[in-house]
């Protein structure tokens, strides 16, 4: 097997598009909770709109704190449909992104940015309702010379992200998806949604509101004694 050791690497494969578009339907959290409750980002990395949503396959990008160059380059690389995934070492001493950088995104059809680092024009960015998950805002601007990676694997959020893998991003915030499990969780997440719709048709409909689980988990935990309620 020939190991890619470019720093830009060309080649990588996506999560299946008709995978990409039935996992749309899905919320980040229950996604996060079919996958075992791991693989989100964390919480400093946020929307700049709760109504923003992306769903996608991962490009990603490794920059230096403060250095937009391989973003950049990624942007002239990416295809439709792909979110940019860019691990800036959640610096928040200059924004990586602003307007120009998005507005060309939105034009050239990318899913979305997921970026650990600031951006800028905040108003016109949440104007301009592409989705961007950030963790905050900087009026200072990058520089541009400064060497990175692309298509490596990065962590972003505190999340491994490999390239290819689907990334799912609402007002909860982002979940990561290993591409070779996607499959295999849908039809979990479709189980999941199912079983809270239930439970919640069952509260506000009068029926029970303590969890069926609650009394085991406490005797498991060692809070209540074998056969003693609550």
């Amino acid at each position: 097997m020939t190991i890619d050791l470019n720093d830009i690497r060309r080649d990588f494969t996506r999560v299946d598009p008709a995978l990409v578009q039935q996992a749309s339907a899905y919320a980040a959290s229950i996604l996060a909770d079919v996958a075992g409750r791991r693989g989100t980002m964390d919480g400093r990395i946020a929307p700049l709109s709760p109504s923003m949503r992306v769903c996608g396959p991962a490009f990603t990008i490794e920059v230096r704190p403060g250095d937009n160059l391989m973003i950049h380059a990624a942007m002239a690389m990416a295809k439709p449909g792909d979110v940019l995934v860019i691990d800036g070492k959640a610096d928040r001493s200059a924004a990586l992104m602003g307007s120009i950088m998005l507005n060309a995104c939105k034009r050239l059809g990318f899913a979305g940015v997921v970026l650990d680092a600031s951006i800028r024009d905040t108003e016109e960015l949440i104007e301009l309702g592409f989705p961007v998950w950030a963790v905050g805002a900087n009026p200072n601007g990058p520089t541009k010379n400064v060497p990175g990676r692309i298509n490596w694997p990065v962590g972003c959020g505190g999340a491994a992200v490999n390239p290819g893998d689907l990334i799912v991003g609402d007002a909860d915030g982002v979940v990561v998806i290993e591409r070779e499990k996607v499959a295999s969780l849908l039809p979990l997440a479709a189980a999941k949604v199912a079983d809270e719709r239930k439970r919640i048709a069952d509260i506000t409909g009068g029926g029970p509101i303590r969890p069926k689980w609650l009394e085991a988990a406490l005797v498991a935990a060692g809070v209540l004694k074998a056969g003693e309620t609550l």
